[in-house]
């Protein structure tokens, strides 16, 4: 139990520092800002309470907010994403349902399983916070099409990071 939270809590500082320190300074053509820290709403544990979930999608989104002097749209669309997170793992659940320490990756559930679900719930994040940020619908398909290129790239990165971190299944030949 300490252990899953030591590593919960490292995955947080890991992809927090990579936000912070590298992507928030990445802006390509002004239409793409990759945002890999929701990754790890993405990869808690599919059975974590509801309640304890959108705590952590706040403290995350607020972090975030803090570097970015943004005043609280990362926090709202990190919840956004919390709050829509358990019906969808419900409708794209397997047959067999989840283990209860399941974690969502593609080492677990396979490629085409975790692009479904991480693509829908980037695009929902992206979706909110690029329409917060631009509150106005005279730009809507402006801002529709930052939406777009921002959510392919961050699925770009959190498909890569997800294939680094997956390690092959040891054999039991040594």
């Amino acid at each position: 139990m300490i252990q899953d939270i030591l590593r919960i809590l490292f995955r947080f500082l890991v992809l927090m520092s990579v936000q912070v320190l590298v992507l928030n300074n990445v802006e390509l053509g002004g239409y793409i800002n990759p945002f890999l820290y929701v990754l790890f709403l993405l990869t808690l544990p599919v059975k974590i309470p509801k309640v304890l979930l959108l705590l952590v999608a706040m403290v995350t989104g607020l972090t975030i907010d803090m570097f970015q002097n943004t005043m609280g749209m990362h926090a709202s669309a990190c919840l956004v994403l919390a709050f829509f997170r358990p019906g969808w793992l419900k409708i794209i659940a397997p047959r067999d349902g989840y283990d209860t320490e399941a974690i969502p990756s593609i080492r677990q559930f396979g490629f085409r399983w975790f692009l479904a679900y991480s693509a829908v719930l980037v695009f929902l994040h992206h979706f909110i916070l690029f329409y917060i940020e631009v509150f106005r619908m005279s730009e809507f398909m402006n801002t529709f099409l930052r939406i777009l290129l921002s959510s392919v790239v961050t699925l770009l990165l959190i498909m890569l990071s997800q294939f680094m971190i997956l390690r092959p299944e040891r054999s039991g030949k040594q």
